[in-house]
Order: C-alpha cells, then structure tokens, then sequence
C-alpha cells in the first residue's frame, strides 16, 4: 500500500495536467504547384504558386483564361524548339505578381534571344502600312489582327518578369520580342513589368489602345519601347530602360508611314545607356539615339530623362526622314515637354538633310525632371543586382 502511494506522489510530480496555453496550431502545409505547360489550352484553368516548364507555343485559346499566382516560375528550354507563351485574341492571362514576389518567366540557359516572351492578341484599332485597318503578326506565328474593340481586355499582367526572350524565327525575318502586344486594348493591364535581357525589343506595340504604367526595359539588344501600326496608349506611364552591352534605340517611334491625328500619350520617362553599349548592327548601324521618330510616328512624351546617349553622332531626339518632319514636327504632333538631358548629348537633330524645328511649346526642357519613378522590391532585382541604375 505504500508503494502505492509513493508511485501516484511520484506521478503528481511529474504530470501536472492539461491547460488551453498547451494547445498548438499547426500551419498547413501549402503544396507546390509543378508541371508542363504546353499545346493549345482549351480550358481556364489556375496554376498555384510553383515551377512550370513551358515547352513548344502555347497558345491560350479564346474564350480561355489561364491564371499564375504570385511567385511562380514558368521556364522555357531553349533544345526543346521555340517556345513562346501566346495569347489570342479571346483568350485572358491573368499574372498578378507581387513587389515581393514576381512571376518569372525565364528560359533555362539563360541566354538572351532563347524564347519568344509574352505574346498577346487582341482586337483594338491599327493603322498599318497604306491605312489598312488588319495586318499579318511578324512574329513567325503570321497570325491576323487589328479590329474595332477599342477597349479589349487580354488579361492583367502585373509584376511579372521575361528573361531572355526576343527568340529570331528560322525564316531569317520574323522576331518575337520581350512582350509583344498585337491591337491589344485598353481594357488589359500591364504594370511593374521586367523586360530583361532579350535579344530583340522589350516591348513592342503593333497598334491598339492598352498602356503600360511602372515597367522597366533591362539590357535588351533592340529597342527598348518599340510600336508601330498607329498604337495609341493615352495613359502610359513610369517607363524605364537601361541599355547595356548591346543595344539601339531608347525609344523607336513609326506608324507606318500613315499620317494620322492621334498619338500616344507617355509620361515619366528614363532612357540610359551604359557606357561602351553598342549597336545590334555593329559600327555601320547608326541605331544609338534616345528617342527616334520615322515613318509618321508622333506623340506627347512628358518629364524625360536621358543619359549616356553621348556616342559620336548620337541624339536624344531624331527625326529619321523629311516627311515626319514635315507632318509630325511641324505640324505640331509631336510634343517633348520637361525634357533633361544629364551629359553632352545634343537636343534633337535630323537624319541626312532634315532639319527639325520645334515649335517652342512642342519642345521644352527642364533642369528638374525626374523620369521614371519606379517602386523597388525583388521585382527590380536578378540575381541580387538592381535593375534600376
């Protein structure tokens, strides 16, 4: 009986109950999303947060929505053939990133020129070559658009990040580049973009209405804004590029050689260039302006900033021929407001005989302009360098 006693003091001591401060909450386990993305996708579908591998063209059909969350990757293999992620016209792709956590769409050798980048049909307005209102995609998909639907809606793209793409197609003249949008509208959203290190444009617009707000163009070896077929965004905004190693212009402006009474409206503006960039086409190429003006092409371009554009020859603003010239400059369609310039480069200057004259109010600079203002985070950064420099 003593022993007993002895054994339930013994476990007195060493068991002293339950309480409600014991209880402990176990966080769920979040399973990571993985896979092959690839062929045509005929359903909507939502890809959890996790590591895709794109493989071929993958063609998001109409009627489809595909959707990523934040801090996916989606990478391509260059041996796998041409890989592009398109969306046609119909179709919506839906990538809303955050600052901290981007979406990454990257290729696995990490080689500029590997992939075709974003690609998005729509069918908004174009003036292509002679006023057709329909062209044919140069992308080597040779895909129609243009249309009437001022305010098509492709998706929401949102911090989201395209690595080596600007794929050459095998034709030797059909290019894709970081994000391409073909007479996309004004009902998609494009903003805290990352056009890193492509072998061909940034971005380029072939018409419509959408705009693009806070997005950045990073060593691409083209262009780094590019459009043409009358694109007419109205509410553009925070637009920054950093050219290094190889790269053209800043800024190519066309539209195709259509005189027209719209233009582009693009606000807080930073165009650099690193010291020692050169030409995609070598020392015969004279494609190192900031800003160039062709084939018609005009707009309002406000608070600009631009630096390193100080190779000999170089301008901030050139008009490559006399009938831009004539129609865009003197004609009072083409506006630079709040322009500074932080070296030796010179204003504005013409190509061959033309001799450009701004109107004073068209063109006018400032010892205050900021550029773009672009919010950092890991959105801004590859392999732990800024991308804002």
């Amino acid at each position: 009986m003593k022993k007993l006693v002895f054994s339930l003091a013994f476990l007195s001591l060493i068991f002293t109950g339950c309480t409600s401060s014991d209880d402990e909450t176990v966080a769920p386990i979040t399973p990571a999303g993985s896979g092959e993305i690839t062929g045509d996708q005929t359903t909507s579908k939502t890809f959890i947060k996790g590591s895709y591998t794109l493989k071929g063209i993958v063609k998001i059909q109409s009627g489809v929505t595909l959707t990523f969350d934040a801090g996916s990757t989606i990478t391509a293999d260059v041996t796998s053939g041409v890989d592009a992620l398109v969306v046609l016209n119909g179709g919506k792709l839906i990538m809303n990133g955050t600052a901290a956590e981007p979406i990454v769409c990257t290729e696995v050798s990490s080689t500029p020129g590997s992939w075709g980048g974003i690609i998005m049909y729509g069918n908004a307005p174009i003036v292509g070559a002679a006023g057709v209102t329909t062209a044919t995609s140069e992308d080597g998909l040779a895909l129609p658009y243009g249309g009437t639907n001022d305010t098509h809606n492709g998706g929401t793209l949102r911090y989201v990040r395209v690595e080596y793409a600007g794929k050459k197609i095998t034709d030797g003249t059909s290019e894709m580049n970081g994000f391409s949008f073909y007479s996309v509208g004004s009902g998609t959203i494009l903003e805290n973009l990352v056009s890193y290190k492509g072998a061909d444009d940034g971005y380029e617009f072939y018409g419509g209405t959408v705009s693009l707000k806070s997005s950045i163009s990073y060593g691409n070896s083209d262009d780094s804004f590019d459009w043409q077929d009358g694109w007419k965004g109205q509410n553009s905004t925070n637009w920054y590029a950093y050219q290094v190693g190889t790269g053209n212009f800043g800024m190519e402006i066309e539209a195709k050689s259509v005189n027209n009474a719209f233009w582009p409206v693009v606000s807080n503006i930073t165009l650099k260039r690193a010291a020692g960039t050169v030409t995609e086409g070598g020392t015969s190429a004279a494609e190192y302006d900031a800003i160039q003006f062709k084939k018609q092409g005009n707009g309002e371009y406000s608070n600009i900033l631009i630096s390193g554009y100080t190779t000999s020859g170089a301008t901030a603003v050139r008009i490559q021929d006399a009938t831009t010239n004539t129609d865009q400059v003197t004609g009072g369609k083409i506006k630079l407001l709040n322009v500074k310039i932080n070296d030796g480069t010179s204003q504005f200057a013409g190509a061959g005989t033309v001799s450009p004259s701004f109107a004073p109010a068209n063109y006018t600079t400032s010892t205050t302009s900021i550029g773009a203002t672009i919010i950092t985070g890991a959105w801004t950064v590859v392999n732990g360098v800024s991308l804002i420099q």
